[in-house]
């Protein structure tokens, strides 16, 4: 598997993934050790987390996180990849307006060595994805579970049960897409809902508690190898049947490729 990352993972890559029925394997990094270990295993997308505020910074959750910690913790990580896309958080209050976004986002990819940023949000963001892409800043959307709405949620709750909010985040998908986007994170949404998603929309879907209908899938890294306080449904522990770091890793992206993983047991329809 390493050997076929020597050849950088592009957008166009994914989009081919997705059309040809390969599963995509993505992880958090937020340094260049752990970005090297990922890029030899495989792992296609690195995404460079605002969860650092809570597995590396000890916050409860991801909302203090700056700009600074992102752009510095995704210089980190774009010093030890070598093949994958790395996609970058914008954190909390970066992008509250186009002009912020723009100007925020150039830092990500200039200053962090991102080749992607990631928003969460659905509609109001419209006019920020159309300034950023027309502009040549590739953008990922996230929805459903959005972290950075945790007080607005009243904590990390399953979003998209009743019907209403399921055809919200179902319509936001579609409109994040025309209006530019070219990934999508679906977070903590029934299965029903993701798998609806992914096969009526040309940009990759990446899963994280969506089920095992997405085009891909991620975790935290703090999760996949065991390391975590935090005991999650959507996680699973891979160092437990490996010898080593690296072990977890490969077991991670094998279990992804080959629809191993997530099971029934890792989704959010229970």
């Amino acid at each position: 598997m390493a050997a076929l990352m020597r050849l950088p993972v592009t957008l166009q890559r994914l989009r081919a993934l997705k059309f040809a029925g390969e599963k995509i394997a993505a992880l958090t990094a937020y340094d260049a050790t752990f970005a090297r270990l990922m890029s030899e295993q495989g792992v296609e997308i690195i995404l460079v987390g605002d969860s650092l505020g809570m597995v590396l910074q000890g916050a409860q959750n991801t909302l203090a996180v700056t700009m600074d910690d992102m752009v510095y913790h995704s210089r980190l990580v774009a010093k030890g990849t070598a093949g994958p896309l790395i996609l970058s958080d914008m954190p909390f209050m970066s992008y509250a307006t186009p002009e912020q976004a723009l100007a925020n986002a150039a830092r990500m990819i200039g200053e962090g060595g991102a080749h992607m940023v990631k928003l969460e949000g659905g509609s109001w963001l419209l006019d920020t994805v159309r300034k950023l892409t027309e502009r040549g800043i590739p953008v990922c959307g996230h929805l459903g579970l959005t972290p950075q709405w945790v007080n607005k949620f009243g904590g990390h709750r399953v979003q998209g049960r009743e019907p209403d909010a399921a055809e919200r985040i179902y319509t936001d998908a579609h409109a994040l897409a025309e209006a530019g986007a070219e990934l999508l994170v679906l977070e903590c949404v029934p299965s029903a809902l993701a798998r609806r998603i992914t096969t009526s929309i040309s940009m990759p879907v990446i899963g994280i508690g969506a089920g095992p209908d997405c085009d891909g899938q991620v975790l935290v890294l703090h999760d996949v190898i065991g390391v975590s306080a935090r005991k999650l449904r959507m996680a699973r522990n891979f160092l437990q049947q490996g010898g080593s770091i690296q072990a977890a890793l490969a077991a991670y992206v094998d279990a992804v490729k080959t629809g191993k993983f997530p099971e029934a047991a890792h989704g959010s329809d229970q």
